[in-house]
C-alpha cells in the first residue's frame, strides 16, 4: 500500500525549491519507485523550473522522473503532485499532457497512481489510465 501522506509531504517540501518567477505557480512532485533501497521507499522529488523563453520550462513531475531515470531507476508505483499560485495550495494540480506522456513511457497505466493534493489529508488518487485514457506508450510500437 502506498503511503500517500508521506509522498504528499515530500511533494510539498519539493515545491519550496520551485523556480517560477513568470507564472508564480509553484509545483512539487514526489515519485515513488517500484522497489525499496535498504528497506526504505525510494522517492525522487522534483519542482518546476521556468525559463524566460517558456518552452525550456520543465515541470516538477518530469524533473522527478528524469532524476530517477538518470540514477538508473525505471519502474514506479506512484507520484504525488501539489501546486498553487505564490506557493499556496488551494486546489488540486494534475499533471500536464507532456508529463502524462512521460509517465506512459515508464509506468503501467492500469496500476500507476497519481495523487493530487491540497494537503496531507485532502487528496485524490487516480490511475494513469484515468488521466490518459488512450495513451500511447512503448507497447504501441
Amino acid at each position: 500500500m502506498t503511503d500517500y501522506r508521506r509522498l504528499i509531504k515530500e511533494a510539498i517540501r519539493a515545491r519550496e525549491n520551485s523556480y517560477a518567477p513568470y507564472s508564480g505557480f509553484f509545483v512539487g512532485a514526489a515519485l515513488l519507485a517500484a522497489y525499496e533501497k535498504d528497506g526504505e521507499p525510494l522517492i525522487f522529488t522534483g519542482c518546476n523550473v521556468e525559463n524566460a523563453a517558456y518552452t525550456p520550462t520543465n515541470c516538477a513531475e518530469r524533473t522527478a522522473f528524469f532524476k530517477a531515470v538518470s540514477e538508473g531507476v525505471r519502474a514506479f508505483r506512484a507520484i504525488a503532485v501539489v501546486g498553487g499560485k505564490q506557493g499556496a495550495l488551494t486546489d488540486y494540480t494534475t499533471p500536464c499532457g507532456v508529463c502524462r506522456q512521460v509517465m506512459m513511457e515508464f509506468c503501467s497505466p492500469d496500476t500507476f497512481e497519481v495523487i493530487v493534493a491540497v494537503s496531507e489529508d485532502d487528496y485524490r488518487v487516480y490511475t494513469l489510465k484515468e488521466l490518459l485514457p488512450e495513451g500511447f506508450g512503448p507497447a504501441d510500437l
